[in-house]
């Protein structure tokens, strides 16, 4: 039954020969029908098949978007427009053994410019890898970094646990010496 079934679907039907004997064999599908419409399904890198989700528009690897509690909700005209207005943001991560800081795109979440003092060529310049100078000279690094990836303006929100002071505020003010307009926003 299953394999009249997979027949039909996919009009695809095999048989294996063993010695005078002939047996069906049952090939797998790789084609899924959604609306009439044929969706093919190439194997994942973790060699899972993607399938749908319930909205039917992507598979179920992928993020979902979170939908509104409240779909009806007035949305207002910053809220609306200001991931276009500015694009980029940025962010500083200081531990107690490294700094560093990153400038990413709001639309396509991805990092336009990097910098680290985990990285080989800076670690072998700093004599400390979490003091201040060390956040000047990422914010140096990274203002050059984001000049020759065209970014010249960035937005800045600190996390609810972060101070905009000290090693932050290194990092935030060597970025606007060296030429990147950075928007601070303190709630």
């Amino acid at each position: 039954m299953l394999k009249q079934a997979i027949g039909r679907i996919c009009r695809t039907s095999a048989y294996a020969f063993e010695g005078n004997r002939v047996l069906p064999w049952i090939r797998v599908a790789s084609c899924f029908f959604h609306n009439g419409q044929t969706h093919m399904a190439p194997r994942s890198f973790f060699g899972v098949e993607d399938f749908l989700d319930d909205d039917n528009s992507r598979p179920y690897t992928y993020q979902k978007g979170k939908k509104s509690k409240n779909p009806h909700k007035h949305i207002s005209f910053k809220q609306r427009t200001i991931a276009y207005m500015e694009p980029f943001t940025l962010d500083v991560f200081i531990s107690k053994r490294f700094v560093s800081a990153s400038l990413t795109h709001r639309m396509t979440s991805k990092q336009v410019a990097v910098a680290g003092t985990n990285s080989k060529d800076i670690k072998a310049v700093l004599r400390s890898r979490s003091d201040i100078p060390a956040c000047i000279s990422i914010g140096k690094i990274l203002s050059e970094r984001a000049r020759e990836a065209d970014v010249y303006t960035a937005s800045y929100t600190p996390r609810e646990r972060d101070k905009f002071e000290g090693k932050i505020r290194a990092v935030v003010q060597s970025l606007i010496d060296n030429g990147i307009d950075v928007k601070v926003y303190l709630d």
